[in-house]
């Protein structure tokens, strides 16, 4: 198990903890990492674009001159796509880029990203992350403490006063131990988490 050690919002070590191998130390799976950014990314897109084809636009019903005799190259149709007014060629249509995971490799991807982060030292573990009201400046002085600027801050759901404090700080995140993913973790140089939410992404996870 790999051992890390546990910060109080003012930078220093108070305790250090273990972590569990079947989360924070399982085989990386790059192959899973790049198809699970690929299925956020694709599934985020909206997929609305719309062009009009020759058979969508306005006129052309006929030749606009006879097809031979007059020096000009033939043409069917003003609304074919070298006129001005015509239709595009291939023309762009909304569809669905979204594609699927099953759970197994979403977890393992997960695991792998969870695992990277905690091998390359930039996984940081705090003993809590309370504020009396939502405060940036606050915020930005943790993170300073902890040598910190792209940062994912994972939190629980109680702690509202957190989320709002650092909602403003360019290049931080925050999260819940459920709503988690690849590319966000990958997305930020440093994952920030409190000491409860590991022991909640252990329990979801492993």
């Amino acid at each position: 198990m790999a051992n890390v050690s546990v910060y109080n919002m003012e930078g220093n070590v108070v305790e250090t903890i273990e972590l569990s191998d079947a989360v924070f130390g399982a085989e990386i799976k790059e192959n899973l990492v790049h198809q699970a950014v690929v299925l956020q990314l694709a599934n985020n897109r909206q997929g609305t674009q719309k062009a009009k084809t020759r058979s969508e636009v306005s006129g052309g019903g006929r030749k606009p001159w006879r097809q031979k005799g007059t020096g000009h190259a033939r043409q069917g149709s003003i609304r074919a796509a070298q006129w001005t007014g015509g239709g595009m060629v291939f023309a762009p249509v909304p569809r669905d880029y979204s594609f699927k995971m099953n759970k197994k490799e979403k977890r393992a991807a997960l695991k792998s990203v969870l695992t990277s982060k905690v091998q390359e030292n930039k996984f940081i573990v705090l003993d809590e992350l309370k504020f009396e009201a939502p405060k940036t400046k606050e915020m930005v002085k943790v993170l300073n403490a902890l040598n910190v600027e792209n940062a994912l801050v994972i939190v629980g759901t109680d702690s509202e006063n957190a989320v709002l404090s650092a909602r403003n700080i360019a290049g931080v995140a925050t999260a819940s131990p459920e709503t988690i993913n690849v590319y966000d973790i990958l997305k930020h140089n440093t994952v920030v988490v409190t000491k409860s939410c590991v022991a909640k992404i252990e329990e979801v996870y492993a």
